[in-house]
């Protein structure tokens, strides 16, 4: 057993209401410069749909990530010869079609339009051409549009429903969909980081932040092939690549990251994972329909006493103990079995998890009312609008049964508080719910009270983490803000 810390974060979809307030916190202060128009270190998507960049989870297209191959596990994109050969072309990177053209407006056609009868009106303006374009994509150019024949049919989640699954999910009366906040993984097993010729990217060894060095950087941009969640960008000023750095200096400073301190639903949570470096490749290497279970294996109990020892001759401070054991993504993870990782069949183990959307039963619109197929609007979680199939694809590699149990805990819960305020639940069929969810009424209560109670504390359990320079906190990095970002003191420059 070789322990070691991470910094994990959890979002809980049934909270998220899709206002966009973390994307515009992180994007004013991170990415509010040139080269970084179109970057998006948080963005929020609408499920079904094509994501952004688009299409990013086909790695049919992209091929992004790991695979297994004769045992051995290699990069989806690239090897060394690949990125020899490739050095100067790379086939799988993104387009700017992908993303989107980053776009601004002139308004001086408004301030200075001359008398007339027409209202005066400021069109789009290219930030690469300084030419009137037609906006035709955006980082939420599907949001709410669930029954999208371009959007929500388009999601590659979507590929293996039968069409019977298809046709209930867009079907006017059952249209459904939830949103899916994205930030960098910072993941235990990157591909990212393998992907770098220059070995620029690399993951703190006392935090597990995966962060990118620019002044190694030499802007070969593998770093956003080998990525399969899309979340490396290239900045096409300085010719460096950037990526969500968690906001480690607020973190330094006991703070919760801006998109996480300014989330409206509370959504969020942050705390501090131990797991075995030991088992990563085994981890990464067991088949797709096994990998929660191997996830499960791989993060240690911070409250066994030999895990306590080990952490402690391995170097990690003391004092990040007590924070693991009030860390609440360790409780959602692990001990309730309730949140899971975003595509895990990419092998690249993320450490940010979600808890999935509890959505309402199916129903239909006959004879001018609105039938529901259940007697309670949350009962069975194979009446959930969004298939079982579907969710399964998103969040477990495609294992039904684990998401299905997740399901019916979330649910029994959901009827626990309602027959608690309500109290019209039958206790036969409650106790019926929490038996098949393998849930306990104090399980539940906790639960409850860390979804919809929590304070700030709650949520945000941050060990204190040590600045890795302690001379960066003398310099005066605001200055370069507008150059290069808030990391560095002086100003990066294009090339070797």
């Amino acid at each position: 057993m070789r322990p070691r810390a991470q910094i994990a974060t959890l979002f809980h979809l049934d909270k998220c209401i899709g206002c966009h307030t973390c994307s515009i916190a992180c994007k004013n202060i991170w990415t509010d410069r040139k080269g970084a128009e179109y970057m998006w270190w948080n963005n929020v998507e609408t499920k079904p749909g094509t994501g952004y960049p688009t299409l990013y989870e086909d790695q049919d297209k992209y091929r992004g990530g790991w695979v297994v191959d004769k045992g051995k596990l290699k990069l989806k994109a690239t090897n060394r010869v690949k990125s020899f050969l490739n050095m100067f072309y790379n086939p799988d990177l993104p387009t700017m079609d992908d993303y989107y053209e980053p776009f601004t407006y002139r308004y001086s056609d408004l301030f200075n339009a001359p008398e007339g009868d027409d209202q005066p009106t400021a069109r789009p303006i290219s930030m690469v051409t300084d030419k009137y374009i037609d906006i035709e994509a955006g980082p939420n150019w599907d949001d709410d549009l669930s029954g999208s024949k371009i959007s929500a049919e388009n999601d590659p989640n979507l590929k293996h429903l039968s069409d019977e699954e298809r046709l209930q999910l867009f079907s006017f009366d059952r249209l459904v969909f939830a949103y899916l906040p994205r930030i960098c993984n910072h993941c235990l097993n990157p591909a990212c980081v393998a992907s770098c010729p220059s070995g620029a990217i690399y993951k703190r060894g006392e935090d597990g932040i995966v962060l990118i060095n620019q002044k190694k950087c030499r802007g070969w941009r593998f770093c956003v092939s080998g990525c399969p969640y899309k979340k490396t960008y290239y900045n096409w000023h300085t010719g460096k690549s950037e990526k969500c750095i968690l906001c480690y200096p607020r973190l330094e400073t006991g703070q919760a990251p801006a998109c996480f301190h300014s989330c409206v639903g509370r959504i969020r949570y942050l705390g501090l994972l131990f797991y075995d470096a030991d088992r990563i490749e085994d981890c990464a290497k067991v088949p797709e329909s096994e990998m929660m279970e191997a996830y499960w294996d791989l993060i240690l109990d911070p409250f066994d006493p030999k895990v306590i020892d080990a952490v402690k001759k391995e170097g990690i401070p003391e004092s990040w103990i007590i924070p693991a054991q009030k860390s609440p993504v360790y409780k959602y993870v692990k001990q309730w079995k309730i949140a899971f990782p975003l595509h895990p069949e990419f092998r690249t183990i993320p450490t940010l998890f979600y808890v999935p959307p509890t959505l309402p039963v199916r129903a239909s619109y006959e004879s001018g009312s609105y039938n529901i197929e259940s007697k309670t609007f949350f009962s069975d979680p194979e009446q959930s609008r969004l298939p079982l199939s579907y969710m399964a694809k998103l969040f477990t590699g495609g294992n039904e049964t684990i998401i299905r149990q997740a399901m019916k805990k979330l649910i029994a819960l959901r009827l626990y508080e309602r027959d608690k305020s309500v109290n019209d639940v039958d206790s036969a069929e409650a106790k019926k719910l929490f038996e098949d969810a393998n849930l306990t009424p104090e399980q539940a209560q906790e639960i409850y009270r860390l979804t919809a109670l929590a304070t700030l504390e709650d949520r945000f359990v941050i060990p204190p983490i040590k600045r890795e320079e302690a001379v960066e906190m003398l310099k005066p990095t605001h200055q370069h803000k507008g150059e290069a970002g808030v990391a560095f003191p002086v100003k990066i420059k294009r090339g070797l």
